[in-house]
Parts: C-alpha cells; structure tokens; sequence
C-alpha cells in the first residue's frame, strides 16, 4: 500500500461514498485527528528519539532537569506570596506548570514522557532490539533529570537568592514528598504518571494550543500533589542537602515508590491501553 493510502486510512472522510477529492479534504481539515494517527505521530517522535546520540540525550535531559526547578520556584514564591489559605491552595500550583512548559515547549527529554513516547515504537515492533533502546534511553534520560535536579536543589538550599519567607515555602512544599506510606506514593505517581502521559497524547490534537494543555494537565498533578519523579525530586534533594530528610528516604520514600508510579501510570493507562484501541485501525492500514 502506498504513502497516500496510508493517509487516508486515518481520514474518517475517506470511508464516505460519493465524496470527492476536495470534499474529503475540507472534511479532513475540519475533523479531529484520529487515535491512529496520533499514535502514529507519537510513535514517529519516538523511533527518532531512539536513534538519537546519546550524549545529545544526556545534554538534553540535564537541561530539563535544572528546568524543573523552576515549578519549585515560581510555586514557592506563590506560596510566599499569597496568604489565604483557600486562594494559596488555588493559585500556588500554578507555579508548579512553569517547569514543564520550559521542558516541553523546548524539547527537552523528561522522564515521565518517555514512558509513552518510546514505548509505542516498542509495541510497534516488539523485539529485544527495540526493547534495550528504550531501556538505554530510559537509563540516559532519568540519570541525567536526576542530576540536574540535585544541581538547582543544591543552589537553592546553599545560596541566599530567596528570602527566608519563600525558604520556608520551598520547605513546606517540598515535605510532602516523604510523608506518605510506600503504597500510598505509588498510587499518587500513578495518577502523574497517568496526567503527563496523557498530556503527550493530547499534544499532537493542539494545532498550537500546546501551552494550554501542558499547564492544566500539570496544574492538575500540582493541586492534587499527586507524585512526579523528576519534579518531586527537586523538592525532596532540596530537604537532603538542608538535612530535612535522609538520602535513605529519598531513595525508599520517595524515588523508588515514585519511579514505580509513575512507569505504572505512563505505560499501562495510556501507552498499552491507547495502543490498544488502534492496533486493529494500523493493522488494516498495512493491508
């Protein structure tokens, strides 16, 4: 089957009768995308990530990294700011976006979107090859997030940038990271895991309204303080390097439960399940 065949497969026009050429084309450029096609859109993204370089990786993920202290930031600054209780818990978390618009409006590598946007190549061809390039891009993008995250956690806790009312904010932001049981921070990342995967399937349906849905997806895992592996980790470093928390809750609090969620949540609610939903539509598309 050719190229334009495999268009039209995806076009709901292209199944009417009595419809010609440009009918289907004002039809098309007035419908929705289809499942398939955004998941063969995603999947594109995905098989060029895996090819990619790895220090370009590496580079790539350090910079988003270092980004996501800025959701501390700018939601701690929130906090400061505002003292009504009801208008804090509202508004704060709108500080919380600002990282993850930096991350994926700059095309930078964050962990929680490589739990769907490599895996749809993944389920695509299912074979080992395939299957160590996620895992090294896995490796790559979550050691070098985490390393960023140490970096600005470490200027923030060692530098006198912020004042002692927004200190305390970052502090009282940053506790609920280690506070809840194993299970119940599994859970929490989960529901990130989910929202974040989400949001990387809904990108491609924008048509330049990214902006939007990036922050009411993240204001979302925000106002539920819902767990993220790579945001929370600049919180819960941020406790460490001030001695707040242990390197050992770190890593059995907070990493490991979170890492868990949130592969949990990427993987199975949204990679396999919208996998699963368009395979019959892409396998009769390569008849």
């Amino acid at each position: 089957m050719n190229k334009s065949s495999e268009t039209a497969s995806f076009n709901a026009a292209s199944e009417l009768d009595g419809v010609s050429p440009r009918q289907t084309e004002e039809i098309e450029s007035q419908s929705r995308p289809s499942a398939a096609l955004i998941h063969e859109t995603i999947r594109a993204e995905g098989e060029q990530e895996l090819e990619r370089r790895w220090w370009a990786i590496l580079l790539s993920g350090l910079a988003a990294g270092l980004s996501m202290g800025l959701s501390l930031v700018v939601q701690g600054e929130f906090q400061a700011a505002i003292s009504d209780e009801g208008t804090r818990q509202l508004v704060a978390p709108l500080g919380y976006t600002v990282g993850f618009l930096v991350v994926v409006l700059g095309r930078q590598q964050l962990f929680t979107e490589n739990t769907l946007t490599p895996i749809l190549p993944l389920l695509h061809h299912r074979n080992l090859a395939t299957l160590a390039k996620v895992l090294k891009l896995w490796g790559l993008v979550l050691a070098s997030n985490i390393a960023g995250t140490w970096a600005v956690s470490y200027v923030l806790a060692h530098t006198d940038i912020f004042g002692p009312k927004i200190n305390d904010a970052f502090l009282e932001l940053a506790r609920h990271t280690v506070e809840g049981t194993f299970s119940a921070t599994v859970v929490r990342a989960v529901f990130a895991g989910w929202l974040i995967a989400l949001m990387m399937w809904l990108l491609p349906t924008t048509k330049g309204s990214g902006a939007h849905i990036v922050l009411i997806m993240t204001y979302v895992v925000a106002l539920g303080q819902f767990a993220h592996i790579i945001a929370g980790s600049v919180e819960c470093a941020y406790l460490v390097l001030l001695r707040e928390a242990s390197f050992g809750q770190y890593v059995f609090e907070f990493f490991f439960p979170t890492l868990l969620g949130n592969i949990l949540g990427g993987t199975t609610l949204v990679a396999l399940l919208n996998y699963g939903q368009v395979a019959a539509e892409l396998d009769k598309a390569k008849d």
